[in-house]
């Protein structure tokens, strides 16, 4: 009885401790007002899109986030787990890219978004770990 346990406990332990990659990316952002000064200290509207192909491509997936910026307009947050407009994250084929993120913010906290920038995801540590892998593995 007791290997049993042992024995199950083990395979619970190292199903649970599979390495992945979390389904998430870092975003941070300074938030200003259209005259240019700094939002701080107040909630503001985000809308993050992920665009296929080119900065004015396709979104593929789109989520809102509202959020408190700091003493210093800055938010951070995580892309990946906000309110989905569309899509779904984790059914993105990131080999089908190039992509871009384009961002949109309410400095009032609502949904009435301005665009505010689109730039191309590049290379994360994750993809350059997983390239390297892949030449050491062959396959």
């Amino acid at each position: 009885m007791k290997k049993l346990f042992l024995i199950s406990a083990a395979v619970v332990l190292s199903a649970t401790m599979l390495a992945q990659s979390p389904e998430k990316m870092s975003f941070q952002a300074v938030v200003r007002g259209a005259d240019g000064t700094l939002i701080t200290n107040q909630d503001v509207g985000v809308q993050l899109s992920i665009l296929q192909g080119n900065v004015n491509g396709a979104a593929v997936y789109a989520e809102r986030h509202t959020m408190q910026t700091n003493t210093y307009g800055l938010i951070t947050l995580e892309v990946g787990s906000g309110s989905v407009v569309n899509g779904n994250f984790s059914t993105i084929d990131w080999a089908n890219g190039p992509y871009y993120l384009k961002t949109e913010t309410d400095p009032s906290g609502g949904t009435n978004y301005i665009y505010s920038s689109t730039s191309q995801l590049l290379s994360v540590p994750y993809a350059l770990y997983a390239k390297t892998a892949e030449s050491l593995s062959g396959s």
